[in-house]
């Protein structure tokens, strides 16, 4: 199974972007968006170190939540 993560990007240097997640930082690749225009603040899938899409806040916000709710229930589980 293949996970992506979503993350804002904080700056950017040439191809590589220093990213932001739920207090988590990383270099990613923008590489594999190169014909699309991308800045700090915007917000991107991660796969495996590259950004392979661009994504809205809201889509963003809508994955955390969802990735929370399965931790969540992945912890009560180990609880029980």
């Amino acid at each position: 199974m293949c996970l992506g993560i979503p993350m804002q990007i904080v700056e950017i240097n040439g191809y590589t972007a220093r990213c932001e997640a739920k207090g988590v930082e990383r270099d990613i690749s923008l590489f594999m968006l190169q014909d699309d225009a991308v800045e700090p603040g915007d917000y991107v899938m991660v796969h495996v170190g590259y950004a392979i899409q661009k994504i809205s806040e809201q889509d963003a916000r809508s994955s955390w939540e969802l990735f929370d709710e399965i931790l969540a229930a992945e912890s009560a589980l180990s609880n029980a």
